[in-house]
């Protein structure tokens, strides 16, 4: 059964996966086999397969098909990713003991601030997540300067801040998509130039497009209906 959701810290997908291009997340990824094992490649062109892989933000990769896959895209500065920072280093690792992980585990430390990061970096992330603000006004606001704050955001989540921007905009079309609005009102909302920026920027950074994403909402609305 198809599904898409988007939560407090983190998004997920359920469903088949298509063989995918080579691509970066700015969120740590779980992959979850439903049967067998999952199967990525990362850019040494190295197989990794299991029954759960953890995948950290900016490790590029490509996904092999798959059946039925549960997929988890996890914000890099909430608690739950403090667990998996331990489990994935620079690189996709095989996590089992992930295979039974389910959505409420998430929503849970979802919610939670990392430990670990710079309360400032975790401030910054969440500012950005709500709302664009110009990275002056950003770093004077957690206390930092523009070039401290983008080299604690390079040292402790291994992504530059307009990255994170970017994953931030297309968090908020998927929640646009989610209240109703069409990928092209979606793509103006959450700050794209066009559906097709939209399009371009969700394939790139989640594998997944705006009308397979708008399918799945469709889908989950007339069940509950």
């Amino acid at each position: 059964m198809p599904r898409f959701a988007v939560g407090e810290g983190y998004a997920v997908y359920r469903g088949a996966a298509a063989g995918s291009s080579f691509h970066r997340h700015a969120a740590f990824q779980v992959a979850i086999a439903v049967e067998g094992e999952v199967a990525l490649v990362d850019e040494r062109e190295i197989r990794h397969r299991g029954v759960a892989l953890v995948v950290p933000p900016m490790a590029r990769h490509r996904m092999l098909a798959a059946a039925d896959l549960l997929t988890f895209f996890v914000e890099p500065h909430c608690v739950f990713a403090d667990r998996l920072r331990e489990h994935s280093g620079d690189g996709i690792a095989a996590v089992p003991e992930l295979r039974d992980l389910r959505e409420e585990d998430i929503g849970r430390a979802g919610v939670r601030p990392s430990t670990e990061l710079d309360p400032r970096l975790v401030e910054a992330l969440n500012t950005l997540r709500e709302r664009s603000v110009p990275m002056p006004a950003l770093a004077a606001a957690v206390g930092l300067s523009p070039q401290r704050l983008r080299a604690l955001a390079r040292r402790q989540v291994g992504m530059p801040l307009t990255r994170w921007r970017v994953w931030a905009r297309l968090r908020r079309a998927a929640e646009a998509m989610r209240a109703g609005r069409s990928p092209a009102d979606a793509a103006i909302v959450a700050g794209f130039t066009d559906q097709a920026h939209l399009t371009r920027r969700m394939r790139e950074m989640m594998g997944l497009t705006p009308a397979a994403v708008l399918l799945h909402l469709r889908g989950q609305s007339r069940r509950a209906t």
